[in-house]
C-alpha cells in the first residue's frame, strides 16, 4: 500500500480508491466501494447496513445498555442517538424517541407493501432501522434500530 496516498478519516485510515470516493463524496459523506465495505464489516453487519437487513428481535446486547453514552453508526461511527433517548420499547430492538441532530436520513419503504418510514446513517447511507409513530414523549416517535447497525460509545 502507498502510504502517501492514505488519509484519515472519522477515525479509519483509507488507502487507495478508498480515498478518491471519501473525497469525491465530501466532508460530510462516507462512502465506500461494495468489496471495501465487506472488509470493513462482519458479514452480519453488512446484511443490515449495506442490504437493508432485520437482525432477529432479542438479539442485540445494546438492548440491555443502560450506561450514559452515545450511539453510533457501526459503518463510519458517526453519532445518531444519546442514551438518554433510548427507552425500552419491548419490540426486542434498540429503540429511541430522538435522534441527534443532522445524524439521519429518512424514505419510504415499500417492501412489506404499507409504506413504512425507513431512516438511515446521514453520513454513510447505511441502514438503521424504521420510525413509527407509537413512542413516548417528547417527540411520539420511535426509532426502531438494529442493534448489530450501532457500535455504543459510553460516556467518561
Amino acid at each position: 500500500m502507498n502510504r502517501r496516498h492514505a488519509m484519515k478519516i472519522f477515525g479509519f485510515t483509507l488507502f487507495g480508491s478508498q480515498v478518491a470516493a471519501a473525497q469525491a463524496a465530501g466532508p460530510d459523506k462516507f462512502q465506500l466501494s461494495d468489496a471495501d465495505w465487506k472488509k470493513r464489516l462482519s458479514p452480519a453487519q453488512y446484511e443490515v447496513l449495506r442490504r437493508e437487513g432485520t437482525e432477529p428481535p432479542g438479539s442485540s446486547a445494546l438492548n440491555a445498555e443502560k450506561r450514559a453514552g452515545v450511539y453510533a453508526c457501526a459503518g463510519c461511527q458517526l453519532p445518531l442517538f444519546s442514551s438518554a433517548a433510548k427507552y425500552e420499547s419491548g419490540t426486542g430492538w434498540p429503540s429511541f424517541h430522538t435522534p441527534l441532530a443532522n445524524a439521519i436520513a429518512t424514505r419510504t419503504d415499500f417492501k412489506m407493501v404499507i409504506p413504512r418510514t425507513e431512516y438511515h446513517c446521514a453520513r454513510c447511507g447505511g441502514h438503521q432501522g424504521h420510525v413509527f409513530n407509537d413512542g413516548p414523549a417528547p417527540t411520539g416517535k420511535r426509532y426502531c434500530n438494529n442493534g448489530i447497525a450501532l457500535t455504543f460509545v459510553a460516556a467518561a
